[in-house]
């Protein structure tokens, strides 16, 4: 493994993080202190486990960029419970290319196939959980989860199946917490993505 790289992206993704998060402030209905330095360590951090875990491999890139979208993602849903179009349409051609990129330096093209299976399944999925319950599942939620069914589905089955139940498994617990410490009622609605972004990240990191 390339250690150096580890570090090189940390610092990458929190300089990247610092100068992005203005483009995830331009959301919030107020000002929020936190919001810079919060993204710039989001970012820091999972460039860094990214470099970790797909250093010298060709599809660092494109998971790299999934994370600064992810970051910006889940502190504009905590804030103002929305997943913006702007991040979640674009990385339906910016994922598959950087995708594509990684098959033609090195990566096996059987996985471009995995990703679309994987982006369908997924979208699908939340799609008729949006249709059946939509206070639950926005359709913010369902636009994000075939951009994570992507990159999970590039990884395989098991990325995939993790991935998935670990966003699912992380939104019902903090619902529960609610819940319990009274903080909130079955009809409160709580931002989702960032449970589905920490549940594919889990996918990604702790498979292959």
């Amino acid at each position: 493994m390339d250690i150096w790289l580890v570090p090189l992206c940390a610092l990458g993704g929190a300089i990247a993080g610092w100068l992005a998060a203005p483009l995830a402030e331009r959301y919030f209905e107020r000002p929020a202190r936190w919001a810079r330095p919060g993204v710039a360590l989001t970012m820091a951090v999972t460039f860094g486990a990214l470099a970790w875990r797909f250093a010298g491999r060709a599809e660092l890139p494109a998971f790299l960029y999934l994370a600064a979208v992810g970051s910006l993602l889940a502190f504009v849903d905590v804030a103002v419970k929305r997943l913006p179009d702007p991040y979640t349409l674009p990385s339906y051609l910016i994922g598959p290319a950087l995708l594509c990129v990684a098959v033609l330096t090195g990566g096996r093209p059987v996985r471009l196939g995995h990703a679309a299976i994987g982006l369908a399944v997924l979208w699908v999925l939340y799609a008729v959980q949006h249709l059946v319950a939509p206070g639950a599942i926005g359709w913010g939620d369902v636009k994000l989860s075939g951009v994570l069914g992507l990159y999970l589905g590039w990884l395989g089955a098991a990325a995939w199946w993790l991935g998935v139940l670990a966003g699912f498994v992380l939104g019902g617990l903090y619902a529960a917490a609610l819940l319990i410490t009274r903080r909130g009622s079955r009809k409160t609605e709580i931002p989702f993505g960032p449970f589905m972004l920490a549940g594919a990240l889990a996918g990604i990191l702790l498979t292959g």
